[in-house]
């Protein structure tokens, strides 16, 4: 079975995705700089997958597995290693 995502809200510090199975998963907005930096517009036009979510214009895709393991934007890490 693929958990999906049905639906996506913000607040002022979190992204929040509710789940095919009824779940809601929260995570800090810091994790995804992209999106921290973001204009409501924009966020708002989040496209919705059977793995995970997609902001064309962002250039930011999280996948449903990644949230679930807690897994923060890679790319942050990686440039900062540079």
């Amino acid at each position: 079975m693929t958990i999906s995502p049905e639906s996506v809200s913000f607040d002022e510090d979190s992204l929040t995705v509710a789940l095919s199975d009824g779940r809601k998963i929260s995570v800090p907005l810091a994790w995804f700089p992209r999106l921290l930096h973001a204009a409501p517009e924009q966020l708002a036009q989040v496209e919705l997958s059977r793995h995970g979510l997609h902001w064309d214009a962002l250039n930011e895709d999280i996948s449903v597995a990644g949230l679930l393991a807690g897994v923060p934007d890679l790319t942050r890490h990686t440039a900062l290693a540079a």
